[in-house]
């Protein structure tokens, strides 16, 4: 057995001593439960809520005037940039027919 099999040797005995001593400290240290953020989780903001919206949209949500104004402000809250206010819900189109009558009116009133 010549010098360079006792240096080889002693070499593997002190890698698998740090190996062991490291799997020691490992195992040692407290073992502390990740936390979850509730407030974050439990109260959907609107933001959140549009964005399910425009991704429920697919391909139309890049036409979408509304949508790219919840993309643009996801992408300042990913980033961290200060959070605007949304812009309020356009109100759905109530196109009413030329013959339809006003709900304060009768017909019999119009003149």
């Amino acid at each position: 057995m010549g010098r360079s099999d006792i240096f080889r040797a002693l070499a593997i005995v002190v890698l698998i001593g740090v190996f062991i001593a490291t799997v020691a400290a490992i195992n040692r240290r407290p073992v502390t439960p990740a936390v979850p953020d509730v407030a974050a989780t439990s109260a959907p903001d609107d933001l959140s809520a549009e964005l399910r919206r425009c991704s429920a949209l697919g391909p139309q949500d890049a036409e979408d005037p509304r949508c790219q104004v919840v993309w643009e402000e996801n992408r300042n809250r990913f980033f961290g940039r200060p959070a605007r206010s949304l812009p309020p819900p356009p109100m759905p189109d109530s196109a009413t027919p030329a013959n339809a009558v006003p709900r304060h009116q009768t017909p019999g009133d119009a003149r």
